[in-house]
């Protein structure tokens, strides 16, 4: 196995054809055909399910795929680092959709200015779609909802997070899930971890909420409560940055739920000087503490 095989599959794997993949890295596509079939017999299973002008990732090819782009950015990276002393090129980092609006635009804004060759590239989403990111190495690391238990991640608390129902106006007192049993939600999809947390919220109460749904901003949820149609969850820097929410009645939950803590996570024993200067920009601003 080398470089260049990893090179070709991953090509292929993303392009999902030969002559697609080829035009892509400029080689002939029978070079390629016989690289991959080399790369197959050194490891000794299918990586592709062939489909007459298409090629399938098989599953063992989408496990070696992840594994394939993490040695190549690792290999990008160790070149990097030794033509000179500050980071640079691709560093792709995921967040929640709360914490890239309220927390981190000013820190983005301080690691650019530290690093400008570094090629920032942020994707926000809930918690489970970032995780999901870091594991697969699409992403460098990620802002999530934490602490973070499995066993190849690692990572340090950042921010924490108040959490708040919104309810209409003049909604009547809020303290418990028997408060609002039957009412409609308005969520993220089911990977979010704060729908998690606001179910969990009604099941601790024996209660049940209503009708959920599903939606794909918070300005969109604070529209549909300040409405009357409903409750939803977010931190409470999220909804004090948005217009219009005076347009909403706010109440805490318990206290043994009240507080999140937001994890910067990313895959453990992973090498990168891009990841290392923003940990450390963390530690400069006080937001963790320093790493031994």
């Amino acid at each position: 196995m080398d470089l260049v095989q990893l090179e070709i599959f991953k090509a292929v794997a993303e392009q999902g054809s030969i002559s697609a993949a080829a035009q892509l890295i400029h080689r002939v596509p029978s070079n390629l055909t016989t690289r991959i079939k080399q790369l197959e017999q050194d490891l000794g299973v299918d990586l592709f399910i062939r489909e007459k002008s298409r090629l399938r990732l098989s599953p063992a090819g989408w496990s070696f795929l992840g594994y394939a782009r993490r040695i190549l950015e690792l290999v990008q990276e160790a070149r990097m680092t030794v033509a000179g002393d500050e980071p640079q090129g691709p560093f792709s980092l995921g967040s929640l959709e709360s914490t890239a609006a309220v927390r981190i635009p000013a820190l983005l804004a301080a690691y650019n200015q530290k690093h400008p060759r570094v090629e920032l590239a942020l994707a926000t989403g809930p918690s489970g779609t970032m995780i999901d990111g870091v594991l697969a190495g699409h992403l460098t690391a990620a802002f999530v909802d934490g602490p973070v238990l499995h066993p190849a991640l690692e990572g340090v608390p950042v921010f924490e997070e108040e959490m708040v129902i919104i309810a209409p106006l003049h909604h009547p007192p809020i303290s418990r899930g028997q408060d609002v049993g039957g009412e409609s939600l308005y969520t993220f999809r089911p990977n979010c971890s704060y729908r998690h947390h606001f179910e969990g919220w009604f099941t601790q109460d024996g209660a049940v909420p209503g009708k959920i749904f599903e939606m794909e901003s918070y300005h969109g949820m604070l529209a549909c409560v300040s409405a009357g149609a409903g409750l939803a969850l977010m931190p409470r820097s999220m909804l004090e940055s948005m217009p219009g929410f005076t347009a909403v009645s706010v109440w805490p939950l318990s206290d043994n739920l009240r507080f999140l803590q937001t994890w910067l996570i990313w895959r453990r024993g992973t090498v990168s000087q891009s990841l290392t200067m923003l940990v450390r920009l963390l530690e400069e601003q006080g937001l963790v503490r320093a790493q031994a």
